[in-house]
């Protein structure tokens, strides 16, 4: 199983959008010094915005795609919002 997820830090008012199968391991990460390259360097308090349970990778990065293009924190909330949603995404790249 993989998810797409969606992290947010309060102190910096951001979100990142990545794909894992370990959402515990990577959040761990992301809130570590892992990861000198990436845009959550600039915090450390990442939390889980929302997760969306994928079938396998390639489904994963197909909708981890697909929300980092609409380049909007208002359609990140509204998945949050509105499960239906997530659901038809996962239907969309099935």
């Amino acid at each position: 199983m993989h998810f797409v997820y969606i992290i947010y830090s309060s102190d910096k008012d951001t979100f990142y959008i990545g794909e894992t199968s370990d959402i515990e391991l990577r959040l761990e990460w992301h809130n570590s010094t892992i990861f000198k390259n990436s845009h959550t360097k600039i915090a450390n308090d990442w939390t889980v915005f929302h997760l969306i349970k994928c079938v396998d990778i390639f489904q994963a990065r197909k909708i981890e795609k697909h929300i980092k293009s609409m380049k909007s924190k208002t359609y990140i909330y509204n998945l949050k919002k509105y499960p239906e949603i997530s659901e038809k995404l996962l239907l969309k790249h099935s």
